[in-house]
């Protein structure tokens, strides 16, 4: 009787695993601002918003860096700190801290 209830407790944590995917708790991957904007983490490594890649200092729930030349902002820091699964709060130099979230699928 015993094995039976394990059994079946397994296959309901399957079940309602399959039901509610982990989603990824990590800062990496493609932000999208309210303003149409757009950066990608991967690791070490930032994809601005006009597509240049710079180095930074990363950890799992934060990412920053200095806003290099040619991006508006050139030379202010930038800090990323990954709010939950789906939101990144980033301030640029003294500017108020934006919420940005992780783009659609298909935009990186």
């Amino acid at each position: 009787m015993h094995r039976v209830c394990l059994v079946l407790a397994a296959a309901a944590a399957v079940t309602v695993g399959a039901m509610n995917p982990a989603l990824a708790d990590a800062i990496d991957g493609a932000w999208c601002s309210g303003h149409g904007l757009r950066f990608a983490i991967e690791g070490p490594s930032v994809t601005t918003t006009k597509g240049l890649t710079v180095s930074g200092a990363y950890t799992r729930h934060r990412f920053s860096f200095t806003m290099p030349a040619g991006e508006a902002d050139a030379g202010a820091p930038v800090d990323m700190v990954l709010q939950d699964e789906t939101q990144v709060r980033v301030t640029i130099g003294s500017a108020s801290p934006q919420i940005w979230r992780r783009c659609p699928p298909g935009i990186s």
